[in-house]
């Protein structure tokens, strides 16, 4: 194996955990306010991926991107009024299982809806791999993590301002937001509906490298390890383990797959998301709680 193989192995591997944080991402800020974790999450990319085709194929691509990213921001303030609201003074466990039946009941009203069969999408990008030096970087996978640092960033922004400060607090004490006049519940949708915005983002740059059909929903694993490993109340370590881990599947699969014939990549994601909760269960960025029994 060559220094340049490696190379490029590394910075691809690096760009698609990226694209995976874009993911992580709606995990996370679903997480901060709520203290729930989105199993629907990789059925939202999903879901916003057959949109943002079914949108292109009439507006444009522009325009379908846009579209998608209304009809998602709206269904996630359902989720949260009409589903999520109904579990305030239950069991944090129903919660978790709701989410996780919105996971596959969505995963399965997309193929129903636009057929079970591949879409192609083309976000408009040349096929042509991008040579930096003896490199070769795929234009989709950096377009991809160029659009989750810009992500990270305006989200950071937004938590700077009067709005994002309220979500902030939410995602402190929501017994002690209540207490001081703040609508929890109208700060929880919205970070749904901020969720679902970053869904039809991943969803749209992963339509781009493997079509649209159920198993987009499947990015939920990635995602899964790329928040656990930043920790789950951390947009900057979403980003960061991200890389980390898109990096790591990358290299080790490369040189691995050669030997055993290929699915480590799957193994270094499992692994990750085990060695993570045993060794650092708040993530390399995450908030270390520690609670008085």
């Amino acid at each position: 194996m060559t220094l340049v193989f490696l190379t490029e192995l590394a910075v691809n591997g690096a760009l698609v955990g990226l694209m995976y944080s874009l993911v992580a991402l709606g995990i996370v800020l679903v997480y901060k306010s709520s203290s729930v974790f989105n199993f629907a999450q990789g059925a939202l990319v999903m879901l916003a991926a057959y949109l943002v085709w079914a949108g292109s194929r009439v507006v444009g691509v522009v325009g379908g991107v846009l579209a998608a990213a209304a009809a998602m921001a709206l269904l996630g303030l359902g989720i949260e009024r009409f589903a999520l609201r109904r579990m305030i003074g239950q069991p944090l466990a129903m919660a978790l299982m709701l989410t996780l039946g919105l996971e596959i009941l969505l995963r399965g009203l997309g193929p129903a809806a636009w057929g079970a069969d591949t879409k192609r999408f083309d976000l408009g990008l040349a096929e042509a791999p991008l040579f930096l030096g003896d490199v070769l970087v795929n234009r989709t996978y950096l377009a991809g993590g160029a659009a989750a640092l810009v992500l990270l960033v305006l989200f950071a922004l937004f938590f700077r301002t009067r709005v994002g400060i309220t979500l902030r607090a939410v995602s402190d004490d929501q017994v002690a937001s209540w207490s001081i006049g703040i609508r929890v519940e109208r700060a929880v949708g919205l970070s749904w509906a901020l969720a679902a915005l970053a869904a039809t983002v991943g969803g749209t740059f992963w339509a781009a490298v493997q079509g649209v059909d159920w198993s987009v929903s499947l990015l939920l694993v990635k995602a899964t390890a790329v928040a656990i490993l930043g920790g789950l109340d951390s947009l900057a370590g979403a980003v960061i383990a991200g890389f980390a881990v898109g990096v790591t599947e990358s290299v080790v699969s490369g040189y691995l797959d050669q030997v055993v014939g290929g699915g480590t990549k799957e193994i270094v994601t499992l692994a990750l998301i085990l060695l993570t909760i045993l060794l650092r269960p708040h993530g390399l960025m995450g908030r270390e709680i520690i609670e008085r029994i």
